[in-house]
Protein backbone atom coordinates (compact mmCIF):
# COMPACT_ATOMS: atom_id res chain seq x y z
CA UNK A 1 0.00 0.00 0.00
CA UNK A 2 1.51 3.26 -1.07
CA UNK A 3 1.13 6.29 1.09
CA UNK A 4 1.13 10.11 -0.44
CA UNK A 5 3.65 12.21 0.64
CA UNK A 6 2.57 15.04 2.94
CA UNK A 7 2.11 18.52 0.85
CA UNK A 8 4.62 20.99 2.06
CA UNK A 9 2.46 23.65 1.78
CA UNK A 10 -0.77 24.58 0.18
CA UNK A 11 0.34 27.28 -2.08
CA UNK A 12 2.55 25.10 -4.25
CA UNK A 13 2.01 20.84 -4.79
CA UNK A 14 5.59 19.10 -4.13
CA UNK A 15 6.52 18.17 -7.72
CA UNK A 16 6.25 22.12 -8.27
CA UNK A 17 8.28 22.98 -4.97
CA UNK A 18 10.81 20.03 -5.61
CA UNK A 19 11.39 21.56 -9.16
CA UNK A 20 11.79 25.77 -7.86
CA UNK A 21 14.37 24.71 -5.50
CA UNK A 22 16.97 23.66 -8.77
CA UNK A 23 16.33 26.47 -10.17
CA UNK A 24 17.46 30.08 -9.76
CA UNK A 25 16.46 33.66 -10.19
CA UNK A 26 18.32 35.31 -13.73
CA UNK A 27 18.59 38.99 -13.23
CA UNK A 28 19.83 40.95 -16.18
CA UNK A 29 22.09 42.99 -14.12
CA UNK A 30 23.83 41.67 -11.04
CA UNK A 31 23.08 44.76 -7.90
CA UNK A 32 24.48 43.36 -5.01
CA UNK A 33 25.26 44.66 -1.06
CA UNK A 34 28.75 44.32 0.60
CA UNK A 35 27.79 40.71 2.16
CA UNK A 36 26.57 38.46 -1.05
CA UNK A 37 25.03 34.87 -0.58
CA UNK A 38 25.68 32.27 -3.62
CA UNK A 39 26.43 34.79 -6.70
CA UNK A 40 30.40 34.37 -5.51
CA UNK A 41 32.50 38.06 -6.24
CA UNK A 42 35.80 37.39 -8.25
CA UNK A 43 37.45 39.64 -6.01
CA UNK A 44 38.51 37.06 -3.72
CA UNK A 45 39.19 37.82 0.16
CA UNK A 46 39.24 36.55 3.94
CA UNK A 47 35.56 37.48 4.60
CA UNK A 48 34.39 33.94 3.41
CA UNK A 49 31.87 31.80 5.96
CA UNK A 50 30.14 28.73 4.94
CA UNK A 51 26.32 29.38 5.31
CA UNK A 52 24.09 25.83 3.36
CA UNK A 53 24.41 23.49 0.81
CA UNK A 54 21.94 23.19 -2.84
CA UNK A 55 21.69 20.87 -5.52
CA UNK A 56 24.28 21.34 -8.15
CA UNK A 57 22.25 23.11 -11.06
CA UNK A 58 23.53 23.24 -14.61
CA UNK A 59 26.29 25.94 -15.24
CA UNK A 60 27.08 26.12 -11.58
CA UNK A 61 30.91 26.61 -11.10
CA UNK A 62 32.11 23.38 -9.92
CA UNK A 63 35.17 24.34 -7.72
CA UNK A 64 32.77 24.90 -5.24
CA UNK A 65 30.83 21.34 -5.45
CA UNK A 66 31.56 19.62 -2.10
CA UNK A 67 33.30 16.02 -3.37
CA UNK A 68 33.12 14.69 0.05
CA UNK A 69 29.43 14.23 -0.20
CA UNK A 70 29.67 13.91 -3.81
CA UNK A 71 31.71 10.79 -2.82
CA UNK A 72 29.43 9.40 -0.04
CA UNK A 73 25.69 10.02 -1.98
CA UNK A 74 27.21 10.18 -5.46
CA UNK A 75 25.39 13.76 -5.86
CA UNK A 76 26.49 16.74 -6.69
CA UNK A 77 25.82 19.55 -3.90
CA UNK A 78 27.34 23.20 -4.05
CA UNK A 79 28.58 24.45 -0.86
CA UNK A 80 26.99 28.55 -0.31
CA UNK A 81 29.02 31.44 1.12
CA UNK A 82 28.37 34.63 2.74
CA UNK A 83 31.44 36.42 0.89
CA UNK A 84 31.86 39.32 -0.71
CA UNK A 85 28.17 40.60 -1.40
CA UNK A 86 24.92 39.15 -0.91
CA UNK A 87 21.86 39.94 -3.33
CA UNK A 88 18.24 40.98 -1.75
CA UNK A 89 14.83 39.63 -3.26
CA UNK A 90 12.22 42.30 -2.39
CA UNK A 91 8.55 40.42 -2.87
CA UNK A 92 5.82 43.31 -3.01
CA UNK A 93 2.29 41.45 -3.26
CA UNK A 94 -0.64 43.97 -4.12
CA UNK A 95 -3.18 43.19 -1.62
CA UNK A 96 -5.87 45.87 -2.86
CA UNK A 97 -9.78 44.33 -3.26
CA UNK A 98 -9.20 44.15 -6.58
CA UNK A 99 -6.80 41.14 -6.53
CA UNK A 100 -9.58 39.60 -4.65
CA UNK A 101 -11.70 38.97 -7.80
CA UNK A 102 -11.19 35.15 -9.86
CA UNK A 103 -8.11 33.79 -7.92
CA UNK A 104 -5.82 36.96 -9.19
CA UNK A 105 -4.48 36.88 -5.58
CA UNK A 106 -4.10 33.52 -5.53
CA UNK A 107 -1.74 33.33 -8.35
CA UNK A 108 -0.08 36.24 -6.90
CA UNK A 109 1.03 34.67 -3.79
CA UNK A 110 1.91 31.80 -5.51
CA UNK A 111 4.52 33.29 -7.92
CA UNK A 112 5.79 34.82 -5.16
CA UNK A 113 6.61 31.97 -2.82
CA UNK A 114 8.51 30.30 -6.34
CA UNK A 115 10.21 32.96 -6.54
CA UNK A 116 11.22 33.69 -2.67
CA UNK A 117 12.10 29.78 -2.84
CA UNK A 118 14.66 30.52 -5.53
CA UNK A 119 15.80 33.28 -3.24
CA UNK A 120 16.00 31.36 -0.26
CA UNK A 121 17.87 28.58 -1.74
CA UNK A 122 20.54 30.74 -3.56
CA UNK A 123 20.85 32.06 0.26
CA UNK A 124 19.83 35.84 -0.57
CA UNK A 125 18.18 37.69 1.76
CA UNK A 126 14.26 37.59 0.79
CA UNK A 127 11.77 39.91 2.28
CA UNK A 128 8.10 40.21 1.68
CA UNK A 129 5.13 42.97 1.45
CA UNK A 130 1.68 42.87 1.40
CA UNK A 131 0.50 46.36 0.60
CA UNK A 132 -3.82 46.21 1.24
CA UNK A 133 -5.29 48.85 3.59
CA UNK A 134 -3.16 52.42 3.46
CA UNK A 135 -4.29 53.23 7.02
CA UNK A 136 -1.85 50.03 8.14
CA UNK A 137 0.77 50.13 6.01
CA UNK A 138 2.52 47.34 4.56
CA UNK A 139 2.51 43.99 6.36
CA UNK A 140 6.24 42.59 5.92
CA UNK A 141 8.08 39.62 6.38
CA UNK A 142 11.81 40.70 7.59
CA UNK A 143 14.70 39.08 5.62
CA UNK A 144 14.93 35.76 6.13
CA UNK A 145 17.71 33.00 3.63
CA UNK A 146 18.59 30.04 3.21
CA UNK A 147 16.55 26.81 3.27
CA UNK A 148 15.76 26.61 7.04
CA UNK A 149 13.02 30.07 6.38
CA UNK A 150 11.28 27.70 4.06
CA UNK A 151 8.76 27.19 6.89
CA UNK A 152 8.53 30.47 8.23
CA UNK A 153 8.64 32.18 4.19
CA UNK A 154 5.77 29.96 3.61
CA UNK A 155 2.85 30.60 6.50
CA UNK A 156 3.70 34.29 6.34
CA UNK A 157 2.09 33.68 2.62
CA UNK A 158 -0.25 30.95 3.32
CA UNK A 159 -1.58 33.28 5.76
CA UNK A 160 -2.70 37.05 3.93
CA UNK A 161 -6.05 37.77 2.10
CA UNK A 162 -6.60 40.41 0.09
CA UNK A 163 -9.03 43.62 1.06
CA UNK A 164 -8.03 47.55 0.95
CA UNK A 165 -7.40 50.17 -1.27
CA UNK A 166 -4.05 50.99 -1.28
CA UNK A 167 -2.35 52.07 -4.58
CA UNK A 168 0.24 50.13 -6.24
CA UNK A 169 1.93 52.87 -7.10
CA UNK A 170 1.77 54.40 -3.34
CA UNK A 171 2.77 51.04 -2.19
CA UNK A 172 6.03 50.54 -3.47
CA UNK A 173 6.95 54.25 -2.00
CA UNK A 174 5.82 52.81 1.26
CA UNK A 175 7.87 49.89 0.91
CA UNK A 176 10.50 51.60 0.05
CA UNK A 177 10.39 53.54 3.53
CA UNK A 178 11.86 50.26 4.97
CA UNK A 179 13.65 48.55 2.85
CA UNK A 180 17.58 49.10 2.31
CA UNK A 181 19.64 46.97 -0.24
CA UNK A 182 20.22 46.29 -3.77
CA UNK A 183 18.63 43.43 -5.51
CA UNK A 184 15.65 42.32 -7.14
CA UNK A 185 11.89 43.70 -6.27
CA UNK A 186 9.06 41.43 -7.87
CA UNK A 187 5.88 43.56 -8.01
CA UNK A 188 2.85 41.64 -8.60
CA UNK A 189 -0.33 43.58 -9.26
CA UNK A 190 -3.17 44.17 -11.21
CA UNK A 191 -1.89 47.72 -11.51
CA UNK A 192 -5.68 48.79 -12.22
CA UNK A 193 -5.04 52.31 -10.39
CA UNK A 194 -5.94 55.59 -11.20
CA UNK A 195 -2.03 56.98 -10.99
CA UNK A 196 1.40 56.61 -12.43
CA UNK A 197 4.07 54.35 -11.98
CA UNK A 198 6.43 56.21 -13.23
CA UNK A 199 7.64 57.99 -10.08
CA UNK A 200 7.52 54.82 -8.20
CA UNK A 201 9.94 52.54 -10.66
CA UNK A 202 12.11 55.02 -10.49
CA UNK A 203 12.23 55.09 -7.04
CA UNK A 204 13.05 51.07 -7.32
CA UNK A 205 15.94 52.02 -10.03
CA UNK A 206 17.58 54.67 -7.76
CA UNK A 207 17.44 51.93 -4.71
CA UNK A 208 19.63 49.61 -6.68
CA UNK A 209 16.36 46.77 -7.29
CA UNK A 210 15.87 45.44 -10.72
CA UNK A 211 12.28 45.40 -11.35
CA UNK A 212 10.41 42.08 -11.77
CA UNK A 213 6.70 43.35 -12.49
CA UNK A 214 3.84 40.99 -13.20
CA UNK A 215 0.55 42.16 -14.12
CA UNK A 216 -2.03 39.72 -12.89
CA UNK A 217 -5.96 40.03 -15.08
CA UNK A 218 -8.69 37.95 -14.80
CA UNK A 219 -10.26 36.10 -18.02
CA UNK A 220 -13.01 38.35 -17.87
CA UNK A 221 -10.66 41.46 -17.37
CA UNK A 222 -8.60 40.08 -20.42
CA UNK A 223 -11.90 39.75 -22.10
CA UNK A 224 -14.97 40.77 -20.63
CA UNK A 225 -18.24 39.29 -21.81
CA UNK A 226 -21.18 42.03 -21.17
CA UNK A 227 -24.67 42.70 -22.49
CA UNK A 228 -27.33 44.98 -21.86
CA UNK A 229 -27.61 48.28 -19.73
CA UNK A 230 -24.97 47.68 -16.53
CA UNK A 231 -23.52 49.72 -13.92
CA UNK A 232 -19.82 49.60 -13.05
CA UNK A 233 -18.82 49.51 -8.98
CA UNK A 234 -15.53 50.24 -8.02
CA UNK A 235 -14.92 47.28 -5.68
CA UNK A 236 -12.31 49.58 -3.71
CA UNK A 237 -14.22 53.25 -3.37
CA UNK A 238 -17.99 52.05 -4.38
CA UNK A 239 -17.69 55.12 -7.22
CA UNK A 240 -20.34 53.84 -9.41
CA UNK A 241 -20.82 53.97 -13.57
CA UNK A 242 -23.90 53.74 -15.64
CA UNK A 243 -22.94 52.25 -19.36
CA UNK A 244 -26.03 51.53 -21.59
CA UNK A 245 -24.10 51.40 -24.65
CA UNK A 246 -21.59 48.30 -24.05
CA UNK A 247 -20.91 47.34 -27.90
CA UNK A 248 -18.64 50.65 -27.74
CA UNK A 249 -17.69 50.46 -24.69
CA UNK A 250 -15.96 47.05 -25.30
CA UNK A 251 -13.58 48.20 -28.14
CA UNK A 252 -12.59 51.40 -25.73
CA UNK A 253 -11.96 49.14 -22.94
CA UNK A 254 -9.71 46.73 -24.77
CA UNK A 255 -7.71 49.70 -26.39
CA UNK A 256 -7.19 51.44 -23.13
CA UNK A 257 -6.24 47.74 -21.03
CA UNK A 258 -3.95 47.39 -24.20
CA UNK A 259 -2.45 50.58 -23.66
CA UNK A 260 -2.07 49.85 -19.85
CA UNK A 261 0.07 47.19 -20.80
CA UNK A 262 2.77 48.85 -22.88
CA UNK A 263 2.61 51.90 -20.93
CA UNK A 264 3.90 49.44 -18.10
CA UNK A 265 6.28 47.49 -20.64
CA UNK A 266 7.92 50.78 -21.78
CA UNK A 267 7.96 51.92 -18.09
CA UNK A 268 9.91 48.64 -16.66
CA UNK A 269 11.91 48.89 -19.78
CA UNK A 270 13.09 52.45 -19.22
CA UNK A 271 14.61 51.42 -15.88
CA UNK A 272 15.90 48.20 -17.48
CA UNK A 273 13.39 46.02 -15.74
CA UNK A 274 11.08 43.26 -16.85
CA UNK A 275 7.16 43.19 -17.62
CA UNK A 276 4.48 40.36 -18.59
CA UNK A 277 0.87 40.38 -18.18
CA UNK A 278 -0.68 36.97 -17.20
CA UNK A 279 -4.22 35.52 -16.45
CA UNK A 280 -5.20 34.23 -13.43
CA UNK A 281 -6.54 31.30 -15.32
CA UNK A 282 -2.92 29.97 -16.07
CA UNK A 283 -1.22 27.11 -14.03
CA UNK A 284 1.67 27.93 -11.72
CA UNK A 285 3.55 25.75 -13.55
CA UNK A 286 2.59 27.49 -16.68
CA UNK A 287 3.78 30.56 -15.37
CA UNK A 288 6.76 29.52 -13.92
CA UNK A 289 8.59 26.83 -16.48
CA UNK A 290 6.90 28.11 -19.55
CA UNK A 291 6.31 31.87 -19.68
CA UNK A 292 8.63 32.76 -16.71
CA UNK A 293 11.62 30.52 -18.12
CA UNK A 294 11.27 31.04 -21.93
CA UNK A 295 11.28 34.67 -21.07
CA UNK A 296 14.99 34.29 -19.23
CA UNK A 297 13.58 35.69 -15.34
CA UNK A 298 14.61 32.30 -14.20
CA UNK A 299 17.07 29.92 -15.48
Amino acid sequence: MSVAATQFTPLLGNDVLARVERMRLNPLRRRTNRMRGEHLSGKGGTSIEFRDYRNYVSGDDIRYVDWNIFARLNEPYLKLFAHEEESQVVILLDASTSMGFEGKFELARQIGACLGVMGLMSVEKVSIYSCGAKQVGPVRLLPCSGRASLKKFFRFLEQLEPGGDFPIEEAIESVLQHHRGRGIAVVLSDYLTLGSVSRSFNLLHGAGLELYALQILSPSEIDPEMTGDLRFVDSENDATLDVSSVGELLGIYHEHRLGLERYLEVEARKRNGRFVTLSSGMSIKDVMFDTLLRRGWIR
